[in-house]
Formats: structure tokens, sequence, C-alpha cells
């Protein structure tokens, strides 16, 4: 696990009651910025990897306690424009079962984020991941989830997500297995992300984990979250239906291996 690491100085020294950008930061956040676009155009072509990969960026640059808070504000902004770029497509009976498990689950995760040790958890997760794409591979004839199911995978996804800062690998197989593809697929894993990530700035603003500089970092870099998510959408609409479960199944063994390996 990469190690927690302080802020800048140039932050730690800075008033509370103001949002100006301290001069020593600026190259810090060019870099995230450019990070956040890359990983938000990942995500929005994937569906999926693309918060596990921000938050190991985040925690280099801003180190862990900066990063979970951080990368939820800009995954309301990359998750918001995925929905909006593909709002015509979004399966949201869905979403609403998903929602009605997560919520409840990501307020608990969030609030139990600094007590609970998370390193053998994400090693039980990217096993778990690992598993379900052989499992696509080698068993074609899957049993569709009914709709009701979505709950309890919301519930899942909800705690994972409090916990890892992302869970959209989790998710993808039970949305794959339902049939959603391409457009529906993007815009219906990131409506029922964006209600994750709602419940868990509730969540980390209840455990103080909500700073001013957290707020400052999350807005600076809203613009390359959504240029991404846009430029994402671009793409997606180009690929066609074999390629694009390649890529989501890609994502997912990326993001398993780097859970197996604690980071």
């Amino acid at each position: 696990m990469l190690c927690i690491q302080h802020l800048p100085s140039e932050i730690s020294r800075q008033s509370a009651s103001t949002l100006e950008l301290p001069t020593g930061l600026i190259p810090t956040l060019v870099t995230a910025s450019v990070l956040a676009f890359a990983l938000a155009w990942l995500s929005s072509v994937g569906g999926v990897g693309g918060g596990v990969l921000t938050l190991i960026a985040f925690t280099a640059l801003f180190g862990l306690q900066v990063a979970l808070p951080t990368l939820t504000l800009t995954q309301l902004a990359g998750n918001g424009g995925r929905v909006w770029f593909n709002r015509r497509a979004v399966q949201w009976r869905l979403v609403k079962w998903y929602a009605l498990g997560a919520i409840p689950f990501a307020l608990a995760g969030g609030l139990l984020l600094p007590y609970v040790p998370v390193e053998p958890l994400k090693r039980v997760l990217g096993a778990f991941l690992i598993v379900t794409v052989f499992w696509r591979r080698f068993r074609p004839a899957r049993a569709v989830p009914a709709d009701k199911t979505f709950a309890a995978i919301g519930a899942g996804c909800g705690l994972a997500s409090a916990l890892f800062g992302a869970a959209g690998p989790l998710a993808a197989p039970f949305f794959l297995a339902k049939g959603i593809i391409g457009s529906a697929y993007i815009g219906t894993e990131a409506a029922a992300s964006l209600i994750v990530h709602l419940t868990k700035i509730v969540a980390y603003g209840a455990g103080s984990l909500l700073s001013v500089h957290v707020l400052q970092l999350g807005l600076a870099l809203t613009p390359a979250i959504v240029a991404g998510a846009w430029l994402g959408k671009a793409t997606v609409a180009r690929m066609n239906a074999r390629a694009f479960v390649l890529v989501i199944e890609a994502g997912m063994l990326v993001a398993a291996i780097l859970l197996l390996a604690g980071i």
C-alpha cells in the first residue's frame, strides 16, 4: 500500500477561511489534472479501473487521507458528466434498485473508514474480480440477474467504494450479465456510482474528512474530469460491442491485480 504522505507545507499553513490555492501546489495540481483527464477518459471508455488508478495517483500526490475524499469529489464530476452525456441510455429501473442497497452501506462504510483494516478486504475483492472474469469466459451460459438483485449488488459496492475509494469493477460483471453495454453501460454504471459518491460525501463530512483543502482540490480538478468524460463518450460511440466487453474485462483484471498487490 502506498504510504500516507503529508500535504505540502504551503497547504498545512493555509487558513481554512480562504479558497486560494498556494503557489507551491500549482505544479502538483497540473500533474493531477493531466492524470485526472486521462483516467476520466479511461473510466468513460471502460467503465472500470479508472477510479482505482486515480486513487493510486492521488495518493502518491496528496496522501491517502486527502486522496480518498478528493477522489470522491472528482468522481461526482466525472460520473455526473457520464450520466449527462449518456442520459438517454441510462437504465433507471436498475439504478433505483442499486440505490436501495448502496445508500445505507456507503454511509456505514464512510463512517467506519477510520477504523477498518482494508488491506485483507482489498485482496478478497481482487480475487473475486479475477474469478469473475474467468467465469465469464468459460461459462458463457450465465444467469441474468433480476432487477431486485441490484439492491444487494449496490450494498456490496457502496460499502467497498466507501472503504477502497472505488468499486466500479465489482459491479461490472453484473451489469454485463444483464446485457447492458456501450452507452447504456457507461451511463447506468455512472448513475449508480453517483449515488454512492453523494452518500460518501455525507459520511466523510460527518467524519471530518472534508477539509477546505480537499474542497479546493476537488473544484480545481473538475474541469479536467468533465473533459475526459466527454472525450470518453465520443470514443465509446465508435466501439463495437465485442471490443467494449473486452475493454471492461481488461479493466477488471487490471483493478484485480492492483488490489491483490495491496496498492
